[in-house]
């Protein structure tokens, strides 16, 4: 199997985004732009910049498995979770359909809500055509509930960080629930910001993500900070996810 040759410092760049790694997962620091999987632009999926990272390093002459069992948009920066043995990504996909794997994401948002704290329920119906999600009001055809948690944290001189936990996975759920609300996600002019951002993408980070690992079955926690592009953000320590304990 070819594999294109990585320059030193893409080789580099990989290296200081791996969050953890052992023979069954692989989990990464995605950037905005980056995709988890391949779209209609034809460019190289990150799964595949991936594999060959890891033949060159690893000096394999065969093909490298790299499955995504989860969703992380374009746009979105974060925690990736790529499984690198069948068994794990069939185990990793049961663990996210069955909500086993506890995802908090960090929102910067343009707006403040006006109750720091809270749950939201609405119901949500995809357009395709569009690529959207808009909430409609009760239980129609083709609508799904959509729940989340969120928690106002800081703000800087124009933003609102809110950390959110997702009770449900649904198409564009955080952007739309959030705007909804009154709190677009700054750059997401799908959702109502005013201002694109520079790179293209919007203020939403997978930001921590816990589960049991899949063979191991040891508890795994990680975290990353928010990136450097969101100016003003004060040091945030380590805390429970909306509505859990510390």
């Amino acid at each position: 199997m070819f594999y294109r040759q990585l320059s030193e410092a893409e080789t580099a760049d990989i290296q200081a985004r791996i969050l953890y790694e052992d023979n069954h997962m692989l989990v990464f620091n995605k950037r905005v732009g980056e995709m988890a999987q391949g779209d209609k632009t034809g460019d190289e999926p990150l799964p595949e910049t991936l594999k060959a990272f890891i033949a060159a390093r690893d000096g394999k002459p065969g093909e490298v498995f790299l499955g995504v069992p989860h969703r992380l948009d374009r746009p979105v920066c974060g925690i990736l979770i790529l499984a690198k043995t069948s068994k794990a990504l069939e185990r990793l996909s049961a663990m996210f359909r069955g909500s086993e794997i506890h995802k908090t994401y960090w929102a910067l948002c343009c707006g403040k809500p006006d109750v720091p704290e809270g749950t939201l329920e609405d119901y949500l119906v995809r357009n395709e055509k569009q690529n959207k999600s808009y909430i409609v009001s009760g239980p129609k055809e083709g609508a799904k509930l959509a729940r989340l948690r969120y928690r106002h944290l800081a703000d800087t001189d124009r933003y609102h960080l809110l950390e959110v936990e997702l009770l449900t996975g649904r198409h564009h759920q955080i952007r739309c629930q959030l705007a909804h609300m009154g709190c677009p996600i700054k750059g997401d002019l799908k959702y109502g910001a005013p201002r694109s951002n520079p790179d293209g993408g919007i203020c939403l980070q997978a930001h921590r993500i816990t589960l049991i690992h899949p063979v191991r079955k040891t508890e795994l926690t990680l975290e990353v900070s928010a990136p450097a592009s969101w100016k003003g953000i004060p040091d945030i320590p380590a805390q429970a996810g909306p509505g859990q304990e510390a």
